[in-house]
């Protein structure tokens, strides 16, 4: 790892960057070089982003940049606020050649070793905790280093969250939604449909086969119509392994989130509960939103 040397002139450059460094363009993805300051292997460059989600490629990686989120929403905005926002970064399997830091006041703390990125396992971070501090690997030779990495700022307070396993620091909670999230995850979720599982996720974060006799909505075409080959539309789903379901039983009502192209289970009731809960609410008039139950 990094030798007290090095640690100290990292924690120096965080306080005090350089002065020309470059800036990033682009709001929601960067894309850079080393090579550009390749005789200034100890500068720290300044990178902003400000979209829900985007990309970092650095190709060969020398000296340092921090990454610095921001929401595109206002500050009042409740759950998007910093406190409760999340950041959730997954490394490309072929990433390499930095270790990546949580920087808070000059503070670091190790989140990404470089070893640990060829999983390209995705893992999660307050907003409020800092930004992050990309640092490059010493070598002799940077050809065919590349880090790059995913990021997305995700709601920890959303309907469903709880399910989502990298937001979690212990084991993910099976409890079931409340009524008024089952109501609000139809309106505001990445997918929402009704129809069954075909079949069981395995593994701590499988996909499970479902197809869906209704699609409400869904986002980045998760589900294809079966056409010919049935009826409903297919796809899959990750379902954390604590939560079990039982394949080709009853009718769920099935919502999630999509994250890294991924669709993840949310709030899934039986669907005769949803639905008995869905007439409740639209005789009292709370129903956030009208969907066609029919």
């Amino acid at each position: 790892m990094l030798g007290p040397g090095a640690a100290l002139w990292i924690t120096a450059a965080v306080l005090v960057c350089r002065a020309a460094a470059q800036y990033s363009s682009d709001q929601c993805s960067w894309r850079g070089s080393g090579l550009s300051h390749e005789s200034h292997r100890r500068d720290v460059e300044q990178v902003y982003l400000r979209c829900s989600q985007g990309s970092l490629e650095w190709l060969y990686p020398t000296g340092a940049i921090i990454v610095n989120l921001r929401p595109n929403t206002e500050p009042s905005a409740g759950p998007a606020g910093p406190e409760g926002l999340q950041v959730c970064i997954k490394p490309l399997t072929h990433s390499q050649g930095s270790h990546v830091y949580l920087e808070h006041n000059g503070d670091l703390r190790l989140l990404l070793a470089e070893q640990d990125q060829a999983r390209g396992s995705a893992l999660c971070f307050s907003l409020a905790e800092g930004a992050l501090f990309v640092e490059a690997v010493p070598q002799t030779d940077i050809s065919r280093r590349i880090t790059a990495f995913q990021y997305e700022l995700v709601s920890s307070q959303g309907p469903g969250a709880h399910l989502y396993p990298y937001l979690q620091p212990g084991p993910v909670s099976c409890e079931p939604c409340s009524d008024e999230e089952v109501l609000m995850a139809v309106c505001s979720s990445d997918f929402a449909g009704s129809g069954i599982f075909q079949g069981a996720a395995s593994g701590d974060h499988a996909p499970a086969a479902v197809t869906l006799g209704r699609l409400f909505r869904q986002k980045s075409r998760l589900f294809a119509w079966g056409g010919g080959r049935g009826r409903g539309w297919a796809g899959r789903v990750n379902v954390p392994r604590r939560c079990p379901v039982p394949p080709g039983g009853d009718e769920y009502l099935l919502t999630g989130s999509v994250h890294f192209g991924e669709a993840w289970l949310g709030c899934s009731p039986r669907y005769k509960d949803f639905l008995k809960l869905y007439v409740r609410a639209q005789k009292a008039g709370t129903n956030p939103c009208e969907i066609n139950t029919d």
